[in-house]
């Protein structure tokens, strides 16, 4: 096989010659690889995992009456959405749509009676709310607001760390008060159907919600803070919100997830940065290997140079082979650093390896490692042409060399 390729057999035969200097070069090469690998397919995972929260919070469209997202009322609902019942028809009518769900956003105080707590309350579709929250929404104790007997009265679901300021449980009778939109005082006896987790500290001390009807009732209207649009896929989102932007002409105001989500962004931004910079010095790294191990090589062959040139090779030649051996090494080394990459994601997902809760959570997630093939050939071919580089650089001044200087040389 080798024998159609006489270069690459050469080369190869002399990246062989010193196999210490050789299987060290690969080595580096390959935990660089590996290190840079992981590093990506970790920050690869978290950006999938932030942007799938929130979609699944905000919806991977939303539309809102003009200013709304201007967070700049001066009454609640000033710049609320009416007649959204048949604007929510339309949009399902639309192709490649799967859940158009009302949500108004209101904020209070709930009371147990003896005590009082501030909260960010949503009133939302109890029938479907639920089913695309999916993971980012944890029953602690009781069940949700879809399960919850009307006949009882009107229903709450609190997060946790707000039961636990209030004493309250599932069964519990508390006191919902809000600004209606006239700006009058309002108040509305609930039971707490159950308890929820978000994972978020701050937003399982604030978290409040109550079906549409209790809190248009709560705030004496008909109006609707928005709807959040579920499409099929999250690729389709960018398409379908200009669509919409051009059907509306400017009478409503639509935002994709990505531009609700602040803390994905910033998240994304600091990432990128650092996983950047930790490549960069793997990178760095390799090229020094590479560099060194063939900066070696050719000073130990020097006068084989000069004499390769005496029996007719050109520089040229002589680069090449010098060239395809810094591609042998750092090309091995990237596929065994892909490979040491792979089984050690695989491993993560098998073993089931828990990260400890970050900053501002309670709950830990799974440490999961992406493995994207289009991120593991494009580290391959960078690693492998810069090595290219860097051999034919380095083997330049000694192949252009005179011969008789070159067979001198000691």
């Amino acid at each position: 096989m080798l024998a159609k390729f006489p270069w690459l057999a050469m080369a190869l035969k002399n990246a062989m010659r010193n196999r210490r200097r050789s299987f060290a070069t690969l080595a580096i090469t390959a935990i660089g690889t590996a290190a840079a690998l992981l590093g990506g397919g970790f920050a690869l995972q978290t950006y999938e995992s932030l942007a799938e929260f929130s979609a699944r919070d905000t919806g991977h469209v939303v539309v809102a009456a003009p200013h709304h997202f201007d967070n700049n009322e001066a009454s609640p609902l000033e710049h609320g959405l009416a007649g959204s019942e048949d604007l929510r028809r339309k949009l399902l009518a639309m192709p490649g749509v799967m859940r158009v769900l009302p949500r108004l956003q209101f904020s209070g105080l709930i009371s147990n009676g003896d005590k009082s707590e501030i909260v960010i309350g949503s009133g939302v579709d109890a029938s479907q709310e639920y089913l695309v929250k999916g993971p980012t929404m944890r029953t602690e104790r009781g069940v949700l607001l879809d399960a919850h007997d009307p006949a009882r009265g009107p229903g709450i679901v609190i997060g946790k760390g707000l039961a636990q300021n209030l004493h309250a449980e599932p069964g519990s009778s508390l006191t919902l008060i809000s600004t209606t939109t006239t700006g009058s005082l309002n108040a509305l006896d609930v039971v707490v159907t159950g308890v929820v987790s978000t994972g978020v500290t701050e937003v399982d001390r604030r978290l409040a919600m109550v079906d549409l009807s209790t809190a248009q009732a709560l705030l004496a209207t008909k109006k609707v803070s928005s709807l959040s649009v579920y499409l099929e896929a999250m690729d389709q989102t960018d398409a379908f919100a200009a669509k919409l932007k051009a059907e509306q002409g400017g009478q409503l105001e639509v935002r994709t997830w990505l531009e609700q989500a602040q803390f994905y962004q910033s998240v994304k931004n600091i990432y990128d940065r650092i996983f950047g910079f930790i490549g960069v010095i793997v990178l760095v790294i390799v090229l020094f290997a590479v560099t060194n191990t063939l900066a070696m090589a050719v000073l130990e062959r020097t006068r084989e140079i000069g004499t390769l040139r005496a029996m007719g090779a050109t520089p040229g030649e002589v680069m090449k082979v010098f060239t395809l051996e810094g591609v042998s090494l750092a090309g091995g080394g990237a596929v065994l650093g892909m490979l040491v990459a792979a089984v050690v994601a695989l491993c993560l997902v098998l073993f089931k390896v828990q990260m400890p809760p970050p900053p501002g959570r309670s709950q830990g997630y799974p440490l999961v490692v992406t493995v994207s093939p289009l991120m593991y050939l494009g580290a391959a071919v960078t690693v492998t042409l810069l090595s290219a580089l860097a051999a034919w650089f380095v083997s330049r001044k000694a192949a252009k060399q005179a011969v008789v200087e070159a067979l001198s040389h000691v």
